[in-house]
């Protein structure tokens, strides 16, 4: 398939964060564009505002006069749009069928990984920007420094945010890819961690010729994948904090709400060493450092870089939404909203919690996404929350699964090892349980990837 100026384009799923990116990338690119989603939210309004075609429901109609229609992952072939598409001869693509004619002429950043891909890619991008190398770029969530999760850039450059559910990132022809760290997640599509392996293992196998990978050393899987790409004459250039790589940082430090590091490295690259010798977050936690080592080696590999705006860069990078995302404060409570919903990145988000926070009590608020992930992971969850002084559950967002018999949310709260944990129920339940336990000084971090974030708004009101 290709673009072809002039084109009309229909997206069935627009609102989700996946092909609203691709939306406003093809709109701001010239093309004419639709799309259609069971409900609206802020991602369909700011399209429709800059001039896409918003549908509200999904119906036959919305796709004649399309010259393609792509449509994400959760739709089905016998979805009505995408049959309607078939019956009149109009092609329909799925998302990672349309990534590599999108980027065919940029150099190709592509982040993956199971945590921390959304803030790399997102830092990765202001740090571009900011230091004069104005990339476009795709991320999966909300940047605080654009506003919005994509864009259209003045070079031929393209950050991606790589996506392994359904294998989506295997159509990115990357010529640099970051891999912020590799577990096992998505048991609804990976039926176990060797399937998974192998997918991340296709997706470096789209790299282009003479590519780059960048990997961080403290996870186990990325470094196993990162030398067997070295051993394939691959250059690849390693990043961390506990374990010997090529580019580390030590002396990390908080002070208030910001972290600071220096950098140790033997890298060659632009004698990144003697550029950069610290570094300054407005962001806390030790994952947080990891996501910048990351965003710093694609900074430095960027040919168009300013390489004297890279401090000030980092300094001056917000985070995306969701991500440790301060709700607010009513009566000495904190309410922060985070997206972390496997286990690795609930124990980070709570350290990180601990660090910012300590002097007050710390309420984690999870909601389980997924039965099946949560049925799969349930042995790491029950040890993930330890940072936390007490933790409520509430029940299971299905996302797009049925329920699971015997696995509710009651059944995983009493799987946590903790000795102050509770099953809050439902989200007016939990927030009204929040509302008559909780004490000033307190921190109340609600982690979901559903839409948990309506108990922070109803402890605010």
């Amino acid at each position: 398939m290709q673009f072809i100026g002039g084109q009309k384009i229909h997206l069935i799923g627009i609102g989700g964060f996946g092909i609203s990116a691709i939306a406003r990338i093809l709109l701001e690119r010239g093309f004419t564009i639709s799309g259609s989603d069971k409900n609206a939210n802020a991602l369909t309004e700011a399209l429709g505002r800059d001039g896409a075609t918003i549908y509200i429901g999904h119906a036959t109609e919305y796709v004649h006069g399309a010259d393609m229609v792509i449509r994400t992952s959760a739709v089905k072939d016998d979805h009505v749009e995408v049959a309607e598409a078939n019956r009149l001869n109009i092609p329909v693509y799925k998302r990672q069928d349309i990534l590599e004619p999108l980027m065919k002429n940029d150099y190709v950043v592509a982040i993956a990984g199971t945590h921390g891909k959304t803030t790399t890619t997102a830092m990765a991008t202001h740090v571009l920007r900011h230091c004069e190398a104005d990339p476009s770029y795709i991320v999966g969530g909300i940047m605080a420094n654009t506003g919005t999760n994509a864009g259209v850039g003045k070079y031929e450059i393209f950050v991606i945010e790589a996506d392994e559910y359904d294998n989506a990132f295997w159509g990115i022809p990357a010529n640099l890819v970051v891999l912020t760290n590799i577990e096992y997640d998505h048991p609804d599509f990976f039926v176990n961690d060797t399937v998974m392996l192998d997918s991340f293992r296709k997706f470096l196998d789209c790299m282009r010729d003479h590519a780059t990978l960048v990997a961080c050393a403290d996870s186990p899987l990325a470094l196993k994948l990162a030398n067997e790409q070295r051993a394939k004459g691959r250059t690849v250039y390693t990043y961390g904090i506990h374990q010997s790589a090529d580019v580390m940082a030590k002396n990390i430090r908080i002070e208030g709400d910001k972290t600071h590091f220096d950098i140790v490295t033997d890298h060659p690259l632009h004698e990144m060493g003697k550029l950069v010798s610290s570094l300054t977050l407005s962001l806390i936690g030790e994952h947080n450092v990891q996501n910048a080592l990351g965003a710093l080696l694609v900074a430095t590999t960027i040919y168009y870089t300013n390489f004297d705006r890279i401090p000030e860069a980092f300094e001056t990078f917000k985070s995306t939404g969701r991500r440790f995302e301060i709700h607010g404060e009513r009566d000495g409570i904190i309410v922060i909203d985070d997206y972390a919903h496997h286990p690795t990145a609930i124990k980070m988000t709570l350290e990180g919690a601990k660090m910012r926070y300590p002097n007050h009590t710390i309420w984690a608020v999870w909601q389980p996404h997924m039965y099946s992930r949560t049925s799969v992971l349930m042995e790491d969850y029950a040890h993930a929350f330890y940072a936390a002084d007490n933790v409520v559950v509430t029940d299971i967002y299905a996302a797009r699964e049925n329920p699971i018999k015997e696995i509710d949310g009651a059944w995983t709260t009493e799987k946590i090892s903790h000795s102050h944990k509770h099953y809050g129920g439902d989200l007016e339940a939990t927030a009204q349980y929040l509302r008559n336990h909780i004490q000033a000084p307190a921190v109340v971090v609600i982690m979901s990837a559903g839409d948990a974030p309506k108990i922070g708004e109803l402890l605010l009101t």
